[in-house]
């Protein structure tokens, strides 16, 4: 029984589908097969991990070119795998030849390809399926973080909540109900990984009976339906060091997904998305205001008021004549990044009455005629 891994059948995309495509498709299919949405569906469940499989690849420019190219090759023969499935007890990765005229070679000596081997032979979504008998360290996650532009430029904290795999409480990763007796699987014979095999090569990849425990229960956990995690939602508090723009990483040590076997948990890494603010815009370090005047004002010069990041008002003179655009810079009242403060600028905008009374326009006129200028 090979494997079918054509993942661009899998979500339903052509081969040269969009990267806005492809997270289209998996959107769609991944609400209609979520375990949450199919509690008692197994087969949904083993829907989802391969919607999630395909999107782990597909979704990666690095890891979907690899895939390209290995279609390219023809290394899964009509994406059928590696032919015929050689589940051989006693089996050696990275042995000799073998009885049948295999040899085998384990996925996870071949680096990124070895990975990507790995994500489509029997990986999960975000994390392989493998088990170690040992601690493991947990998932690490990414999310992107909305933060307000002022909070970015002075810094703050601001929640976020996440959706992190971790280690099934009730039965601690071993995809056993209470009470449930584990018996060797009788699929890899007890490896945990199970082989598939093509012109004188195996491929070894996780048993897809036991998950790569090399043991199956009597009956498996109603919390998560044996597969030993579970997908729950944690809150945390982000801080968010001044001066950050949209981009910005930070990686926080030990609040990912929790680790499995008293291993230690994994890491978050959070981008920082700035979002626009009414008042200001940013130019490196040095902070914008654009500030409108009446003519009168930058006609005759007068003094205005203008709020600072930190929420105090600075007295600036606007000198007689001012013109629309110009610029005036008040020092130190910028972000401050890296020991240094930029400036705060403040861009002046005239603005014109739309709408004058008859004495107002003719007041004009008059002052256009005694100026000499033409109207």
């Amino acid at each position: 029984m090979a494997p079918t891994k054509d993942f661009y059948a899998v979500l339903g995309v052509s081969s040269s589908a969009t990267q806005d495509e492809i997270k289209k498709a998996y959107r769609k299919l991944a609400k209609k097969y979520h375990p949450d949405a199919n509690a008692s569906d197994q087969k949904a469940a083993e829907r989802f991990k391969e919607i999630s499989e395909a999107n782990n690849v597909l979704s990666d420019p690095e890891k979907r070119k690899q895939y390209d190219d290995m279609r390219r090759l023809g290394a899964f023969d009509g994406f059928g795998g590696f032919g015929s499935r050689t589940s051989r007890p006693g089996a050696r990765s990275g042995g000799g030849a073998q009885a049948g005229g295999f040899q085998d070679f384990d996925i996870g000596g071949l680096g990124g390809l070895g990975d990507l081997f790995s994500s489509m032979f029997g990986g999960g979504a975000g994390r392989q399926s493998t088990r170690k008998s040992g601690p493991e360290k947990g998932q690490s996650i990414e999310a992107s973080l909305d933060i307000p532009f002022r909070t970015a430029a002075r810094g703050g904290k601001v929640p976020i909540e996440l959706e992190v795999t971790e280690e099934c409480a009730t039965c601690h990763g071993s995809g056993a109900a209470p009470g449930a007796q584990l018996r060797v699987c009788s699929e890899c014979s007890g490896r945990g990984v199970v082989s598939f095999g093509q012109g004188g090569f195996a491929v070894n990849r996780p048993c897809p009976v036991c998950l790569g425990r090399g043991q199956v229960p009597s009956e498996p956990c109603p919390t998560c339906r044996g597969t030993g995690e579970v997908r729950a939602r944690r809150k945390v508090l982000i801080n968010v060091p001044p001066g950050v723009d949209t981009g910005s990483k930070i990686r926080l040590k030990g609040q990912g997904g929790k680790g499995s076997a008293n291993g230690p948990p994994g890491d978050l890494i959070i981008t920082f998305n700035v979002l626009p603010d009414p008042f200001y815009r940013r130019d490196g370090t040095d902070v914008i205001a654009t500030i409108p005047l009446n003519i009168a004002q930058a006609t005759l010069g007068t003094r205005i008021s203008v709020k600072t990041l930190d929420g105090k008002k600075v007295a600036i003179r606007i000198p007689p004549g001012t013109p629309s655009g110009k610029r005036l810079r008040v020092r130190g009242q910028g972000i401050e990044k890296g020991g240094e403060r930029g400036d705060l600028i403040v861009e002046v905008s005239i603005s014109v009455p739309s709408n004058l009374s008859e004495e107002q326009e003719r007041m004009m006129k008059e002052f256009a005629e005694a100026g000499g200028l033409k109207y």
